[in-house]
């Protein structure tokens, strides 16, 4: 059986309001790849790298928004506010990250 390939975050479940989404989302944000890029087709070991550089750029900020420049600020805010409403027009609900909790 082959490594999984990702769907893209187009495809992705509830419109890519998944960890790995967060990963691309993140990633346009701090300009690693461009906000085309969907990463479908990618294997998760690809996607790996990605995490591992979204980190390295998150540890710069003290993994706060709050602390991005304000370039980078508004980048976050108008990607996850894009991704947010694309999710819940496909039923996703902030409750949905936290059912697993009670």
């Amino acid at each position: 059986m082959g490594e999984y390939i990702y769907p893209g975050v187009s495809n992705d479940k509830f419109a890519g309001m998944t960890g790995t989404g967060k990963i691309i989302r993140d990633a346009w944000i701090f300009g690693l790849i461009p906000e085309t890029e969907t990463c479908e087709g990618w294997t998760m070991s690809r996607l790996d790298v990605l995490h591992h550089q979204v980190n390295d750029e998150w540890d710069k900020y003290g993994v706060m928004v709050s602390s991005l420049p304000p370039e980078l600020f508004e980048r976050h805010q108008r990607i996850y506010k894009e991704a947010v409403d694309q999710a819940k027009a496909v039923g996703w609900s902030a409750d949905i990250e936290t059912e697993d909790e009670e």
